[in-house]
């Protein structure tokens, strides 16, 4: 449920509501707006006793929550939810852009990715450190020797550095380096990483498993959002179906009705929606004008030779060229690419 204060309640008044809320046994998050404040209490609302809200004149309604996912839903949050990332406002009318490799294989390798894409107008750098893999016999990344790479790049680069972690052990470790961390598809439901990266404070790049609903992804955000860590994205990277033609299946409808039911930035990811480079730019421009925030692609200077995912990897001047066409897409669908770092798109 909801509890909308009054508008001009002060902070005061705002906490003993708080402090009710709590003797329950119960969490308080609060939503604060330009007029009033908004607290949702999370956890067995059946130990609400709604009779004594009554006593708070600063209280103006209680206003119940219909969907499972509270803090992600949008009866919480109506506007937009939003965060900077080294000057770029995640959420917001720009389009947000992550390019690198699959896989950091070297420092050279992903030195000159990480220049590439920024020459390219990438707002944020991509690159897996750990690497989850079907085969144990397939390359597992460099670990925290990836890390450091990443981190270097960011150093030369200026890039935020987005890389995914594995177990809860991993998230200090991992977040010593990056700027925001990914949690993969495989591990969308491991409720001891979710609860770890929520504590961590840090930005969250949250994937929709390969199999999981709607439902269940915002459920999975709840894990992070939960522990009063705002700074959630939605990743779209399409779903397992019967369809062999491609690696999965691009959910183009999830993009929409994300945008619909949850407050939280929405971005897709077109290289492994189709699992060939082919076929990227074709579902990144489908994916922005269905209304996607943003989203991750992968990059390799060299992807014949790229040690995971070389298929479905652009090339840099096709990376340049997918951003030249989102721009265009952006802006007919009232969005943006910014800050505007392209220079001769047709």
């Amino acid at each position: 449920m909801m509890v909308v204060m009054k508008s001009g309640s002060s902070s005061a008044e705002v906490q003993q509501v708080v402090n009710l809320i709590k003797s329950w046994g119960l969490d308080a998050h609060l939503s604060t707006g330009e007029e009033r404040t908004v607290i949702g209490v999370v956890g067995d609302t059946r130990k609400v006793q709604r009779e004594l809200f009554f006593h708070y004149s600063s209280i103006e309604q209680i206003v119940p929550i219909s969907r499972p996912y509270k803090l992600a839903s949008r009866e919480f949050i109506p506007m937009n939810s939003t965060f900077p990332l080294d000057g770029f406002e995640v959420g917001g009318k720009g389009v947000f852009i992550v390019a690198g490799p699959c896989a950091v294989e070297s420092r050279s390798q992903l030195l000159e990715t990480a220049q590439a894409v920024l020459e390219a107008g990438a707002h944020a750098l991509r690159g897996g450190a750990f690497k989850p893999r079907t085969s144990p016999y397939a390359f597992q990344g460099l670990r925290e020797e990836g890390l450091e790479i990443l981190a270097e790049a960011r150093e030369l680069t200026g890039l935020p550095v987005v890389t995914e972690v594995m177990s809860p052990e991993m998230v200090p470790l991992v977040a010593k380096y990056s700027d925001v961390l990914q949690i993969g598809a495989r591990n969308m439901q491991n409720y001891s990483l979710l609860h770890a990266a929520g504590e961590s404070q840090k930005p969250v790049l949250l994937k929709r498993g390969m199999s999981a609903t709607i439902e269940e992804l915002l459920m999975c955000a709840e894990y992070i959002l939960s522990h009063g860590n705002r700074r959630v994205i939605l990743c779209e990277r399409g779903i397992r179906t019967y369809e062999t033609a491609t690696r999965n299946t691009t959910d183009i409808n999830a993009i929409p009705v994300l945008k619909d039911l949850t407050h939280l930035p929405v971005i897709i990811d077109p290289s492994h929606s189709t699992g060939n480079w082919k076929y990227v730019a074709a579902i990144a421009r489908a994916g922005v004008a269905a209304g996607a925030d943003g989203m991750i692609v992968e990059v390799h200077p060299r992807p014949e030779e790229a040690l995971s995912d070389g298929g479905q990897s652009l090339k840099p001047k096709h990376f340049a060229e997918l951003v030249c066409q989102i721009r265009a897409i952006a802006e007919a669908v009232d969005r943006s690419i910014a800050p505007a770092k392209i220079e001769g798109c047709q």
